[in-house]
């Protein structure tokens, strides 16, 4: 019996999404949640919910505001929940601004899912090192909540997170979850502290000096700008770690999602296309390269 679920499978069409929520985590980040509507409460049940919107730790969406444009935004939901779609947005530009005025009830179009993902599936049985800087937090939220999820497939798990100040963190709520999480080093650290602040001070790659890991059995997932990226890695592979065990999350200037339009090239790849998720080994000379 034909339901009237199907999705459009071209990558080109964006689906329409409503927003059922919104909340701000920062001055200028928010995050809100979508569910289809073209698909009825009856077409969900029929596709399964979370397959009619699967996707894995770290693809991200292209976002259609009308009349303002597309951009594309990591997923920062949980892989595992059935039925809603998670985004966080910074308001940096004409349509992540036009994004931060929406309301629930209103409509967005989605393409996608998109990219790469974090390889959590084939870091089981290892060490794991997560190494977050600002809003990079956000495409590793994912990644963070399968691991945890799923404790046992992994050895131990070291969690960094780096802000600016205290008041740019993200996930408050998850972030005090994670401090009483056990198996779970947590350390979150801060370029500039203020009166109400009591943690850590100071760059992320000081905490890695301390983390307790198999250099020869660990993976790491690195985002955030990419000078960090850049001496965490450095500073994993100062600790013994090969590069092809780490990855890290790039953002470029993608435009189409799917490779054809060139604005994300990056030497012989497109971030869009073979990204946003890479091998540190594959991207580390490229990115070396200025203006590139």
């Amino acid at each position: 019996m034909h339901t009237g679920a199907e999705a459009p499978t071209d990558p080109m069409i964006p689906r329409l999404f409503a927003v059922r929520a919104r909340r701000d985590e920062t001055e200028d980040t928010f995050t809100f949640d979508l569910e289809p509507r073209d698909l009825g409460p009856r077409d969900l049940e029929l596709l399964g919910g979370a397959r009619s919107m699967a996707f894995a730790p770290g693809q991200f969406n292209m976002l259609y505001l009308f009349g303002l444009g597309e951009v594309p935004i990591s997923i920062s939901g949980d892989p595992a929940e059935a039925g809603r779609l998670v985004h966080t947005v910074r308001s940096v530009g004409s349509v992540t601004r036009g994004f931060s005025g929406l309301q629930p009830g209103q409509t967005v179009g989605v393409r996608g899912p998109f990219g790469t993902a974090w390889p959590t599936r084939e870091a089981e049985g290892r060490d794991i090192l997560i190494l977050a800087g600002g809003l990079g937090l956000a495409p590793l939220r994912p990644a963070i909540l399968r691991i945890l999820a799923e404790r046992r497939r992994y050895r131990r798990v070291y969690l960094f997170y780096g802000t600016r100040n205290p008041q740019m963190l993200l996930f408050r709520d998850d972030l005090e979850r994670w401090r009483n999480t056990p198996d779970l080093a947590f350390e979150i650290t801060v370029d500039h502290a203020d009166i109400t602040w009591h943690g850590r001070v100071g760059v992320i790659t000081k905490l890695i000096a301390a983390a307790d890991f198999d250099p020869d059995r660990s993976t790491a997932f690195l985002c955030g700008p990419e000078i960090m990226m850049h001496f965490s890695a450095e500073a994993l592979k100062a600790r013994g770690m090969h590069g092809a065990d780490i990855h890290v999350s790039l953002e470029r200037n993608m435009k189409c999602a799917i490779g054809h339009c060139g604005h994300c090239q990056l030497g012989p790849a497109f971030v869009c296309r073979d990204g946003p998720v890479f091998p540190h080994d594959r991207v580390a000379g490229l990115l070396a390269v200025p203006g590139l």
